[in-house]
């Protein structure tokens, strides 16, 4: 299970309970990623609502207690503890279907992944896209517009290349050259975050 990375001083910014800024980026940063990953569990969005803040409230009281030793705890590991907790024990909460007594059924269920190894799943593929999300907006910053888009356009819309250099006219290869260009600095972007993260 993952969460957004968290700058080293975004955590000793939120261990005061009075920097009301570094609050407001804290939750912007996880209150998303909290309900979305909720959401995912087939929680109803009220309770997805009330884990996110059940999870921000019990980071707000303990906070002040973490403590990054030698680098072995890293910050969003801390808080993914509270959120798989918050989120197992809503999912576990819920009424039990009743079964209907025959084996195949109970044979099934027997098979399905726990609520936790489903959690953690969901909580790595939500990690992996808060990293690239991140990584974007990076990226978008320091290339060109037309770059860009050539990039969005093929890559995250399903274009077709040859359509897209056709709307921004360009040539098939500078589009193709230009996806490349973008998907490279991603994953380096990607990689030097997940690198940062490893120490937070």
């Amino acid at each position: 299970m993952s969460l957004p990375e968290t700058r080293d001083s975004l955590v000793l910014r939120i261990k005061d309970a009075d920097n009301q800024a570094a609050w407001e980026e804290f939750v912007c940063l996880y209150r998303p990623a909290i309900k979305r990953i909720a959401l995912s569990c087939d929680l109803q969005e009220a309770d997805a609502e009330e884990i996110a803040q059940h999870v921000l409230m019990a980071v707000a009281s303990s906070v002040d207690r973490y403590q990054k030793v030698g680098g072995s705890v890293r910050f969003r590991h801390w808080l993914r503890r509270i959120a798989r907790n918050a989120i197992i024990n809503a999912i576990t909460r819920r009424p039990e279907d009743r079964g209907t007594g025959r084996s195949s059924v109970q044979d099934l269920l027997a098979q399905a992944p726990s609520p936790g190894e489903q959690l953690d799943a969901l909580l790595s593929i939500e990690s992996r896209r808060e990293l690239y999300l991140r990584a974007s907006q990076i990226v978008k910053g320091d290339v060109s517009e037309d770059t860009w888009l050539a990039f969005e356009m093929t890559a995250v819309r399903g274009i077709e290349i040859e359509k897209v250099a056709e709307q921004l006219g360009k040539s098939v290869g500078s589009i193709y050259a230009a996806r490349s260009r973008v998907m490279k600095r991603l994953r380096i972007e990607v990689a030097e975050l997940d690198r940062l993260g490893a120490s937070s």
